[in-house]
């Protein structure tokens, strides 16, 4: 009798020439094993993933979380001292530019005054060429006054004598000077 089982289930999905008849996984004799076999399989290969694939993605998902971590807060820090590095250097330009400014009002100062010490002495060398000129200008005046006056003189006393008549010397010096002071 286990001889006709074994013979019917085998009959009913495998043909007398011993192949399967139709689609093998669809004989509704081996659907019980199928589905035993399918089971342990996904118990296996949840076991697997579970115990030895998923920790390990999860480990790398969590490193990558850190390293993502740290070189943001790494960025952050940079960021920072980025920053620092720039209001120090806005500092030192505005220093720099401050004594430059201190700088150049010292050096205007010193050549104003350097200025105002080669205007006095130009002024006094003008001063005194001036006073020298008004000098030598009153001598020529007074020279071409004498000058005038003893020419005046002579033109006077030859004009007398022209005349016919005599004059002296004292008589003409007294109207040429009362002449010349108006």
């Amino acid at each position: 009798m286990a001889t006709e089982t074994v013979e019917h289930a085998a009959s009913a999905c495998v043909g007398p020439s011993g192949s399967a008849i139709g689609m093998p996984q669809l004989c509704a004799d081996w659907i019980p094993n199928q589905i035993f076999w399918l089971l342990v399989t996904l118990a296996v290969i949840f076991f697997v993933l579970s115990r030895v694939a998923l920790p390990r993605i999860a480990s790398v998902l969590a490193e990558r979380s850190g390293t993502i971590t740290n070189d943001i807060a790494a960025a952050e820090d940079l960021k920072l001292k980025a920053q620092a590095a720039e209001a120090a250097y806005e500092k030192a330009l505005a220093d720099a530019r401050t004594e430059a400014a201190k700088i150049v009002a010292e050096a205007k100062a010193e050549i104003q005054t350097e200025l105002d010490a080669e205007l006095a002495k130009a002024d006094k060398v003008i001063s005194e060429k001036t006073a020298e000129s008004e000098v030598a200008i009153a001598e020529i005046r007074d020279g071409a006054v004498k000058s005038v006056s003893d020419v005046a003189k002579d033109t006077a006393g030859e004009i007398v004598a022209a005349f016919g008549g005599k004059a002296d010397a004292k008589t003409v010096t007294a109207a040429v000077t009362a002449r010349m002071k108006g």
